[in-house]
């Protein structure tokens, strides 16, 4: 991680007086280290409430709340940064800031391991939480298990080739496609979520231990370095 960070300061500093960035990055800091995500310009409404959220620092000090082996780890409520509510052995999930995003689903966004996603109530049209996500950690499936997730209810469509392909051999939650909307991935630092995804936890999932957050936007030049170097690895 320190040999990327590293990296992404010179790429930044080659880089400095090109155009803007062509995506937006933001870092995610916790005791078990750090990740850094890409957020989508396919999910605008989502990705500016999380950059309008984050550069608030709305997200600094609230914790992972929720966390699941092999599924996912989930946090972003803001309870949990108050002291009155979030006490050990206490449910926390239920704290928004008053309103919901419109749903953004794409066909090309799915559920693979490492992306981030808005967590959302039981609403019909599926709006998501204005602030609360989760990073998808996942397993690893079978074709049989995919289809039979095909002719179940919790899924409508038919999974694209391609996408199995990535759910086989990478892993994810295919099961919540099209049903939460997908707004960025993880671009390097997946073993945290790993690590937080394996806390010992109560009976309600929260871990035993907390595990608070730090949101940071990375600069634009930041992001420009990370554009250059995403695209370095694609062309290899």
């Amino acid at each position: 991680m320190k040999k990327l960070f590293t990296l992404i300061i010179l790429l930044s500093a080659a880089t400095a007086f090109a155009g803007p960035p062509k995506n937006q990055y933001v870092r995610i800091s916790t005791a078990y280290g750090a990740c850094i995500i890409r957020l989508y310009n396919e999910t605008p409404k989502h990705r500016d409430n999380f950059i309008k959220l984050a550069k608030k620092g709305f997200y600094n000090g609230t914790l992972f709340h929720r966390v699941i082996q092999n599924f996912m780890i989930q946090g972003g409520d803001p309870d949990s940064k108050d002291t009155t509510k979030n006490k050990p052995g206490k449910t926390l999930g239920d704290g928004d800031v008053g309103y919901t995003i419109p749903a953004e689903f794409n066909d090309s966004l799915y559920h693979k391991r490492g992306v981030l996603a808005a967590a959302r109530d039981d609403n019909p049209a599926k709006a998501s939480s204005g602030c609360q996500f989760y990073i998808v950690e996942g397993k690893r499936f079978t074709d049989d298990d995919l289809n039979k997730l095909i002719y179940t209810r919790r899924m409508g469509r038919p999974i694209p080739v391609s996408q199995r392909e990535i759910y086989e051999t990478v892993g994810g939650a295919p099961h919540l496609d099209q049903n939460y909307t997908v707004y960025g991935e993880v671009v390097t630092g997946i073993d945290m979520v790993d690590l937080i995804a394996a806390v010992k936890k109560d009976a309600h999932d929260r871990p035993l231990v907390d595990v608070p957050m730090t949101v940071t936007v990375l600069s634009k030049s930041e992001c420009k370095a990370l554009d250059k170097l995403l695209e370095l690895n694609q062309n290899k």
